[in-house]
């Protein structure tokens, strides 16, 4: 599947959640989040050390880990941590029976890239060269394009 097709594929679940959301402005963990919040996105802030998040002054709440969240099969997953949180991340993602992973640039690297595609891997894989960004896919430059597709902007 095309990276095209699988951030269509991302955006066609009904919640989404961020690891690796962060309070502190200046951080991509904030703006990432930010995105789904100014979409009116059903995104939940996946962050261990803050108990909320605010966005234009709304405060959303947010969960320790993946296993807090409340419907994990049917969420979408932007992740903006280092590859070797990554990695731990996507374990128990798997676990959990998440299928669509959204890896922001500086998130993986060879062997996240292998766990997240490989035999036993996510149904759809958003990360890697390519997208409207110099960097790769992130979803601030390239989730409005997969969000139209999918009728939800």
């Amino acid at each position: 599947m095309s990276t095209e097709a699988t951030a269509r594929a991302f955006f066609a679940k009904p919640y989404f959640a961020v690891v690796g959301a962060s309070a502190n402005k200046a951080k991509f963990g904030y703006k990432i989040f930010a995105w789904y919040a100014y979409r009116n996105l059903p995104a939940t802030p996946v962050n261990p050390g803050t108990a909320a998040i605010a966005v234009d002054g709304t405060d959303h709440k947010t969960i320790p880990n993946l296993g807090a969240l409340p419907s994990p099969r049917e969420t979408a997953l932007s992740v903006i941590t280092p590859p070797a949180v990554t990695i731990e991340v996507l374990r128990e993602a798997r676990k959990l029976g998440i299928s669509a992973v959204w890896l922001q640039p500086g998130t993986f690297d060879n062997a996240v890239l292998t766990f997240a595609r490989g035999p036993d891997g996510f149904e759809s894989v958003v990360a890697g060269d390519g997208g409207r960004g110099s960097e790769g896919w992130c979803v601030l430059v390239d989730g409005d394009r997969a969000l139209q597709a999918n009728g939800k902007l």
